[in-house]
Protein backbone atom coordinates (compact mmCIF):
# COMPACT_ATOMS: atom_id res chain seq x y z
CA UNK A 1 0.00 0.00 0.00
CA UNK A 2 1.04 3.63 -1.07
CA UNK A 3 -0.38 5.77 1.24
CA UNK A 4 0.19 9.45 0.05
CA UNK A 5 -0.23 13.24 2.11
CA UNK A 6 0.96 16.43 0.32
CA UNK A 7 0.83 19.87 2.03
CA UNK A 8 0.76 22.50 -0.42
CA UNK A 9 1.54 26.95 0.99
CA UNK A 10 2.27 29.91 -0.93
CA UNK A 11 3.02 32.74 0.82
CA UNK A 12 3.13 35.29 -1.81
CA UNK A 13 0.17 37.50 -1.62
CA UNK A 14 -3.01 35.83 -0.11
CA UNK A 15 -1.58 32.71 2.04
CA UNK A 16 -3.17 29.92 0.80
CA UNK A 17 -2.79 26.21 2.23
CA UNK A 18 -3.97 23.00 0.85
CA UNK A 19 -4.09 19.68 2.07
CA UNK A 20 -4.32 16.21 -0.04
CA UNK A 21 -4.58 12.49 1.01
CA UNK A 22 -4.11 9.73 -0.95
CA UNK A 23 -4.62 5.60 -1.69
CA UNK A 24 -1.95 5.77 -4.24
CA UNK A 25 -1.13 2.14 -4.77
CA UNK A 26 -3.20 -0.70 -3.53
CA UNK A 27 -3.81 -3.57 -5.23
CA UNK A 28 -4.19 -7.82 -5.29
CA UNK A 29 -1.78 -10.30 -6.86
CA UNK A 30 -1.99 -13.95 -7.33
CA UNK A 31 -0.64 -16.49 -9.57
CA UNK A 32 -2.46 -18.33 -12.33
CA UNK A 33 -0.26 -21.30 -13.36
CA UNK A 34 3.40 -22.09 -13.75
CA UNK A 35 4.71 -23.39 -17.46
CA UNK A 36 7.20 -25.46 -18.11
CA UNK A 37 10.52 -26.40 -16.15
CA UNK A 38 11.88 -23.04 -16.38
CA UNK A 39 10.11 -21.69 -13.28
CA UNK A 40 7.83 -19.58 -15.96
CA UNK A 41 4.19 -18.25 -14.70
CA UNK A 42 1.21 -16.50 -15.22
CA UNK A 43 -0.01 -14.11 -13.10
CA UNK A 44 -2.46 -11.28 -12.37
CA UNK A 45 -2.79 -8.28 -10.38
CA UNK A 46 -5.72 -5.89 -9.52
CA UNK A 47 -6.15 -2.17 -8.15
CA UNK A 48 -3.86 1.08 -8.63
CA UNK A 49 -0.06 0.13 -9.64
CA UNK A 50 2.47 1.35 -11.74
CA UNK A 51 3.08 0.58 -15.14
CA UNK A 52 4.93 1.95 -18.49
CA UNK A 53 4.16 0.46 -21.54
CA UNK A 54 7.67 1.26 -23.32
CA UNK A 55 11.64 1.25 -22.41
CA UNK A 56 11.55 5.26 -21.65
CA UNK A 57 7.62 6.14 -20.90
CA UNK A 58 6.97 7.79 -24.26
CA UNK A 59 3.33 6.95 -24.29
CA UNK A 60 2.36 5.77 -20.63
CA UNK A 61 3.74 5.96 -17.64
CA UNK A 62 1.39 6.20 -14.45
CA UNK A 63 0.08 4.65 -11.09
CA UNK A 64 -3.87 4.21 -11.39
CA UNK A 65 -6.81 1.68 -11.34
CA UNK A 66 -6.13 -1.40 -13.63
CA UNK A 67 -6.20 -5.16 -13.91
CA UNK A 68 -2.38 -6.61 -15.51
CA UNK A 69 -2.06 -10.22 -16.84
CA UNK A 70 1.67 -11.15 -16.98
CA UNK A 71 3.81 -13.26 -17.48
CA UNK A 72 7.19 -14.80 -18.64
CA UNK A 73 8.14 -17.75 -21.32
CA UNK A 74 10.81 -19.45 -22.60
CA UNK A 75 12.92 -19.50 -19.56
CA UNK A 76 12.01 -15.57 -18.49
CA UNK A 77 13.29 -14.76 -21.82
CA UNK A 78 10.76 -13.20 -23.54
CA UNK A 79 8.15 -11.64 -20.99
CA UNK A 80 4.17 -10.24 -21.86
CA UNK A 81 1.54 -7.74 -20.41
CA UNK A 82 -2.19 -7.49 -21.05
CA UNK A 83 -3.49 -4.44 -19.24
CA UNK A 84 -7.03 -2.16 -18.69
CA UNK A 85 -7.10 0.28 -17.27
CA UNK A 86 -9.85 2.32 -15.38
CA UNK A 87 -8.47 5.93 -15.13
CA UNK A 88 -9.01 7.57 -11.80
CA UNK A 89 -9.46 11.28 -11.92
CA UNK A 90 -6.11 12.91 -10.93
CA UNK A 91 -6.07 16.11 -8.03
CA UNK A 92 -4.62 18.97 -9.86
CA UNK A 93 -1.62 20.19 -7.66
CA UNK A 94 -0.17 17.23 -6.56
CA UNK A 95 -1.04 14.98 -9.69
CA UNK A 96 -2.67 11.42 -7.33
CA UNK A 97 -4.94 9.59 -7.67
CA UNK A 98 -8.63 10.84 -6.72
CA UNK A 99 -11.32 8.44 -5.79
CA UNK A 100 -13.47 10.29 -9.09
CA UNK A 101 -13.50 8.36 -12.08
CA UNK A 102 -12.02 9.77 -15.11
CA UNK A 103 -14.33 8.14 -17.37
CA UNK A 104 -10.83 7.14 -19.74
CA UNK A 105 -9.94 3.53 -20.34
CA UNK A 106 -6.64 2.91 -21.52
CA UNK A 107 -5.86 -0.76 -22.84
CA UNK A 108 -2.24 -2.19 -23.69
CA UNK A 109 -0.62 -5.27 -24.99
CA UNK A 110 2.97 -6.02 -25.33
CA UNK A 111 5.64 -8.20 -25.58
CA UNK A 112 9.28 -8.61 -24.93
CA UNK A 113 12.27 -10.94 -26.51
CA UNK A 114 15.65 -10.43 -24.90
CA UNK A 115 18.84 -11.32 -26.56
CA UNK A 116 17.71 -10.57 -29.74
CA UNK A 117 20.04 -10.77 -32.82
CA UNK A 118 22.70 -9.54 -29.89
CA UNK A 119 23.20 -10.75 -26.65
CA UNK A 120 21.76 -7.84 -24.37
CA UNK A 121 19.29 -6.29 -26.71
CA UNK A 122 16.00 -6.96 -26.14
CA UNK A 123 12.98 -5.94 -29.01
CA UNK A 124 9.27 -5.48 -27.96
CA UNK A 125 6.47 -4.98 -29.72
CA UNK A 126 2.69 -3.30 -28.50
CA UNK A 127 -0.43 -2.24 -29.22
CA UNK A 128 -2.30 0.48 -27.04
CA UNK A 129 -5.99 2.18 -27.49
CA UNK A 130 -7.15 5.08 -25.70
CA UNK A 131 -11.00 5.55 -25.22
CA UNK A 132 -11.78 8.94 -23.78
CA UNK A 133 -15.56 9.78 -22.99
CA UNK A 134 -16.62 13.07 -23.41
CA UNK A 135 -17.40 14.04 -19.74
CA UNK A 136 -19.06 17.63 -20.05
CA UNK A 137 -17.08 20.71 -18.81
CA UNK A 138 -14.52 19.91 -16.35
CA UNK A 139 -12.74 22.46 -13.90
CA UNK A 140 -9.30 21.49 -12.08
CA UNK A 141 -9.20 22.83 -8.28
CA UNK A 142 -7.80 26.46 -9.70
CA UNK A 143 -10.84 26.97 -11.42
CA UNK A 144 -9.56 26.62 -15.08
CA UNK A 145 -11.37 24.93 -17.54
CA UNK A 146 -9.57 21.49 -18.65
CA UNK A 147 -11.87 19.56 -20.43
CA UNK A 148 -12.98 20.53 -23.32
CA UNK A 149 -10.16 22.59 -24.35
CA UNK A 150 -10.98 26.46 -24.04
CA UNK A 151 -9.84 27.44 -27.95
CA UNK A 152 -12.34 27.85 -30.39
CA UNK A 153 -15.37 25.87 -29.97
CA UNK A 154 -15.18 24.11 -26.61
CA UNK A 155 -17.76 21.43 -26.65
CA UNK A 156 -17.30 17.85 -25.09
CA UNK A 157 -15.46 15.15 -27.38
CA UNK A 158 -14.50 11.93 -27.11
CA UNK A 159 -11.44 10.07 -28.75
CA UNK A 160 -10.52 7.31 -29.47
CA UNK A 161 -7.05 6.08 -30.61
CA UNK A 162 -5.08 2.92 -31.24
CA UNK A 163 -0.93 3.40 -30.89
CA UNK A 164 1.43 0.69 -32.71
CA UNK A 165 4.56 0.13 -31.04
CA UNK A 166 8.03 -1.31 -32.15
CA UNK A 167 11.10 -0.54 -29.42
CA UNK A 168 14.49 -1.82 -28.71
CA UNK A 169 16.79 -1.23 -25.64
CA UNK A 170 19.94 -2.88 -24.51
CA UNK A 171 23.75 -2.84 -26.12
CA UNK A 172 25.11 -4.19 -28.84
CA UNK A 173 28.90 -4.83 -27.91
CA UNK A 174 30.19 -1.35 -26.02
CA UNK A 175 27.72 0.17 -27.58
CA UNK A 176 24.14 1.12 -25.98
CA UNK A 177 20.81 1.57 -27.98
CA UNK A 178 17.50 2.49 -27.16
CA UNK A 179 14.24 3.31 -30.02
CA UNK A 180 10.75 3.55 -30.43
CA UNK A 181 8.51 4.36 -32.85
CA UNK A 182 4.53 4.55 -32.46
CA UNK A 183 1.85 5.26 -35.25
CA UNK A 184 -1.19 6.76 -34.34
CA UNK A 185 -4.48 5.93 -35.77
CA UNK A 186 -8.29 6.55 -34.74
CA UNK A 187 -10.66 9.61 -34.59
CA UNK A 188 -11.99 12.86 -32.54
CA UNK A 189 -15.41 13.33 -32.91
CA UNK A 190 -14.67 17.52 -32.47
CA UNK A 191 -11.46 19.50 -32.43
CA UNK A 192 -11.78 22.65 -31.06
CA UNK A 193 -8.65 24.04 -32.85
CA UNK A 194 -10.05 22.41 -36.24
CA UNK A 195 -14.08 23.30 -35.62
CA UNK A 196 -14.05 19.92 -36.80
CA UNK A 197 -14.20 16.00 -36.75
CA UNK A 198 -10.99 14.78 -36.93
CA UNK A 199 -9.46 11.53 -38.49
CA UNK A 200 -6.19 10.70 -36.91
CA UNK A 201 -3.04 9.35 -38.22
CA UNK A 202 0.41 10.49 -36.62
CA UNK A 203 3.87 9.33 -35.79
CA UNK A 204 6.32 9.17 -33.54
CA UNK A 205 10.40 7.97 -33.32
CA UNK A 206 12.96 8.37 -30.93
CA UNK A 207 16.91 6.82 -30.88
CA UNK A 208 19.47 7.20 -28.11
CA UNK A 209 23.14 6.30 -28.69
CA UNK A 210 25.36 5.86 -26.22
CA UNK A 211 29.47 4.94 -25.63
CA UNK A 212 30.41 3.85 -21.79
CA UNK A 213 34.24 4.71 -21.37
CA UNK A 214 35.36 3.80 -17.39
CA UNK A 215 33.09 5.99 -15.17
CA UNK A 216 31.37 8.21 -18.35
CA UNK A 217 28.71 7.87 -20.30
CA UNK A 218 28.88 9.38 -23.74
CA UNK A 219 25.46 10.30 -25.31
CA UNK A 220 23.53 11.52 -28.39
CA UNK A 221 19.84 11.28 -29.44
CA UNK A 222 16.98 11.88 -31.43
CA UNK A 223 13.19 12.68 -30.88
CA UNK A 224 10.38 13.40 -33.69
CA UNK A 225 6.57 13.60 -33.54
CA UNK A 226 5.02 14.45 -36.13
CA UNK A 227 2.97 17.76 -36.61
CA UNK A 228 0.18 19.13 -37.90
CA UNK A 229 0.34 21.22 -41.34
CA UNK A 230 -3.34 22.02 -42.29
CA UNK A 231 -5.35 22.60 -39.25
CA UNK A 232 -8.22 23.34 -41.15
CA UNK A 233 -8.76 20.03 -42.54
CA UNK A 234 -10.10 16.94 -41.17
CA UNK A 235 -7.02 14.79 -40.89
CA UNK A 236 -4.56 15.27 -37.67
CA UNK A 237 -1.61 14.55 -37.95
CA UNK A 238 0.29 15.79 -34.82
CA UNK A 239 1.61 12.87 -32.92
CA UNK A 240 0.11 12.95 -29.01
CA UNK A 241 0.09 10.61 -26.02
CA UNK A 242 -2.08 9.68 -23.35
CA UNK A 243 0.15 10.01 -20.19
CA UNK A 244 4.00 10.20 -21.33
CA UNK A 245 6.40 10.82 -18.72
CA UNK A 246 9.69 10.68 -20.81
CA UNK A 247 13.21 9.29 -19.36
CA UNK A 248 14.79 10.83 -22.68
CA UNK A 249 17.18 13.67 -23.36
CA UNK A 250 17.55 14.78 -20.24
CA UNK A 251 13.96 13.40 -18.64
CA UNK A 252 13.13 15.95 -15.84
CA UNK A 253 16.20 17.53 -15.62
CA UNK A 254 15.10 19.31 -18.83
CA UNK A 255 13.27 22.88 -18.31
CA UNK A 256 11.36 22.38 -22.04
CA UNK A 257 10.07 18.95 -19.76
CA UNK A 258 9.78 19.86 -16.43
CA UNK A 259 8.07 23.13 -16.95
CA UNK A 260 4.32 23.94 -17.81
CA UNK A 261 4.73 26.18 -20.47
CA UNK A 262 1.64 28.49 -20.81
CA UNK A 263 -0.27 29.92 -23.64
CA UNK A 264 -3.69 31.39 -23.58
CA UNK A 265 -5.99 28.67 -22.15
CA UNK A 266 -3.42 25.79 -22.76
CA UNK A 267 -0.07 24.95 -22.40
CA UNK A 268 2.47 24.22 -24.92
CA UNK A 269 4.09 21.83 -23.73
CA UNK A 270 2.61 20.00 -20.22
CA UNK A 271 5.28 19.43 -16.98
CA UNK A 272 6.52 15.62 -17.31
CA UNK A 273 6.14 15.92 -21.48
CA UNK A 274 8.22 16.40 -24.22
CA UNK A 275 5.41 17.03 -26.58
CA UNK A 276 4.08 20.33 -27.55
CA UNK A 277 0.49 19.07 -27.77
CA UNK A 278 -1.39 22.09 -26.66
CA UNK A 279 -3.23 20.39 -24.14
CA UNK A 280 -4.86 21.73 -21.14
CA UNK A 281 -2.89 19.51 -18.55
CA UNK A 282 -1.03 16.21 -19.08
CA UNK A 283 -3.10 14.87 -15.96
CA UNK A 284 -6.36 16.33 -16.72
CA UNK A 285 -6.56 17.30 -20.29
CA UNK A 286 -7.65 15.37 -23.30
CA UNK A 287 -4.44 14.17 -26.36
CA UNK A 288 -4.96 17.03 -29.06
CA UNK A 289 -3.48 15.71 -32.30
CA UNK A 290 -3.90 19.05 -33.94
CA UNK A 291 -0.59 20.22 -32.68
CA UNK A 292 3.04 21.54 -34.31
CA UNK A 293 5.02 18.46 -33.59
CA UNK A 294 8.45 18.51 -32.22
CA UNK A 295 12.21 17.80 -33.50
CA UNK A 296 15.05 17.15 -31.26
CA UNK A 297 18.81 17.16 -30.92
CA UNK A 298 19.95 16.27 -27.92
CA UNK A 299 24.17 15.90 -26.75
CA UNK A 300 24.52 14.49 -23.42
CA UNK A 301 27.27 13.25 -20.67
CA UNK A 302 27.21 11.58 -18.04
CA UNK A 303 29.47 11.11 -14.76
CA UNK A 304 29.69 8.50 -11.91
CA UNK A 305 31.75 10.55 -9.71
CA UNK A 306 31.51 8.28 -6.76
CA UNK A 307 29.23 5.13 -6.07
CA UNK A 308 26.97 7.75 -4.72
CA UNK A 309 27.17 10.92 -6.80
CA UNK A 310 26.00 10.49 -10.86
CA UNK A 311 26.05 14.23 -12.79
CA UNK A 312 23.65 14.59 -15.73
CA UNK A 313 24.85 17.17 -18.58
CA UNK A 314 22.28 17.87 -21.13
CA UNK A 315 22.24 19.93 -24.45
CA UNK A 316 19.08 19.67 -26.46
CA UNK A 317 18.38 21.33 -29.69
CA UNK A 318 14.50 22.29 -30.56
CA UNK A 319 12.33 22.87 -33.37
CA UNK A 320 9.02 22.50 -34.29
CA UNK A 321 7.58 20.54 -36.96
CA UNK A 322 5.26 22.66 -38.06
CA UNK A 323 4.24 25.90 -36.76
CA UNK A 324 0.76 25.97 -39.02
CA UNK A 325 -1.00 25.61 -36.04
CA UNK A 326 0.37 27.77 -33.91
CA UNK A 327 0.24 30.72 -36.48
CA UNK A 328 -3.65 30.17 -36.47
CA UNK A 329 -3.78 29.48 -32.52
CA UNK A 330 -2.12 33.44 -32.04
CA UNK A 331 -3.38 34.56 -35.24
CA UNK A 332 0.27 35.63 -36.02
CA UNK A 333 1.89 34.70 -39.18
CA UNK A 334 6.29 34.13 -39.67
CA UNK A 335 5.87 32.02 -36.60
CA UNK A 336 9.42 30.31 -37.15
CA UNK A 337 10.04 26.42 -35.99
CA UNK A 338 13.39 26.87 -34.16
CA UNK A 339 12.24 26.64 -29.90
CA UNK A 340 16.01 27.10 -28.69
CA UNK A 341 18.45 25.71 -26.73
CA UNK A 342 17.88 23.76 -23.93
CA UNK A 343 21.04 23.27 -21.20
CA UNK A 344 20.68 21.58 -18.08
CA UNK A 345 22.84 20.28 -15.39
CA UNK A 346 21.71 17.94 -12.53
CA UNK A 347 23.13 15.49 -10.06
CA UNK A 348 21.60 12.28 -7.93
CA UNK A 349 23.19 11.14 -4.89
CA UNK A 350 22.28 8.21 -2.86
CA UNK A 351 24.11 8.50 0.49
CA UNK A 352 23.17 4.92 1.71
CA UNK A 353 24.32 3.46 -1.63
CA UNK A 354 20.66 2.27 -2.42
CA UNK A 355 17.25 4.00 -3.69
CA UNK A 356 16.16 4.25 0.07
CA UNK A 357 17.52 7.34 0.11
CA UNK A 358 18.00 9.94 -3.64
CA UNK A 359 18.53 13.38 -3.22
CA UNK A 360 17.85 14.79 -6.95
CA UNK A 361 19.42 18.58 -8.09
CA UNK A 362 18.89 20.20 -10.98
CA UNK A 363 19.04 23.62 -12.75
CA UNK A 364 18.13 24.18 -16.37
CA UNK A 365 17.86 27.12 -18.89
CA UNK A 366 15.73 27.63 -22.01
CA UNK A 367 17.83 29.62 -24.43
CA UNK A 368 14.95 30.96 -26.96
CA UNK A 369 15.27 30.80 -30.39
CA UNK A 370 12.81 32.64 -33.36
CA UNK A 371 10.09 30.37 -32.64
CA UNK A 372 9.67 30.37 -28.99
CA UNK A 373 9.90 34.44 -29.31
CA UNK A 374 7.32 34.94 -31.76
CA UNK A 375 5.18 33.59 -29.24
CA UNK A 376 6.20 35.18 -26.30
CA UNK A 377 7.98 38.67 -27.09
CA UNK A 378 6.17 41.65 -25.34
CA UNK A 379 5.50 44.72 -27.70
CA UNK A 380 8.74 46.27 -26.50
CA UNK A 381 11.08 43.71 -25.22
CA UNK A 382 12.12 40.58 -26.27
CA UNK A 383 11.67 37.03 -24.02
CA UNK A 384 14.58 36.40 -22.28
CA UNK A 385 16.26 33.22 -21.43
CA UNK A 386 14.33 30.70 -18.92
CA UNK A 387 15.87 29.62 -15.85
CA UNK A 388 14.44 26.74 -13.34
CA UNK A 389 15.81 24.77 -10.56
CA UNK A 390 14.97 22.25 -8.14
CA UNK A 391 15.77 19.49 -5.63
CA UNK A 392 14.00 16.70 -4.68
CA UNK A 393 14.64 14.58 -1.77
CA UNK A 394 13.07 10.84 -1.68
CA UNK A 395 12.76 8.29 1.49
CA UNK A 396 11.33 5.06 0.86
CA UNK A 397 11.06 1.70 2.47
Amino acid sequence: LDFRRVLFRSFKGVQRERTFFSLQEWFFETKLADSGPYYDFTSIRAGSQYFNNDFRGFLYSDTNRMVRLFGTRLANQDQFNLVATFQAEKDTNSGLNTFDNRQQNVFFANYYKQDFLFPGYTVQASVAYNHDNATGLIYDKNSFLVRPEPVGVFRPHAIDVAYLGLASDGHIGRYNVSSQFYYALGHDTLNALANQQQEISAAFAAVELSYDRDYTRFRTSFLWASGDRDPNNSHATGFDAPFPNENFAGGNFSYWQRQSIRLFGTNLTNAGSLLPDLRTSRIQGQTNFVNPGLLLYNLGIDFDVTPKLKLINNFNFLWFESSAVLEQYVYAGGIGNFIGNDISMGCEYRPLLSNNAVVTFGVSTLIPGGGFKSLYDKYQSTVDPQVAGFIDFVLQY
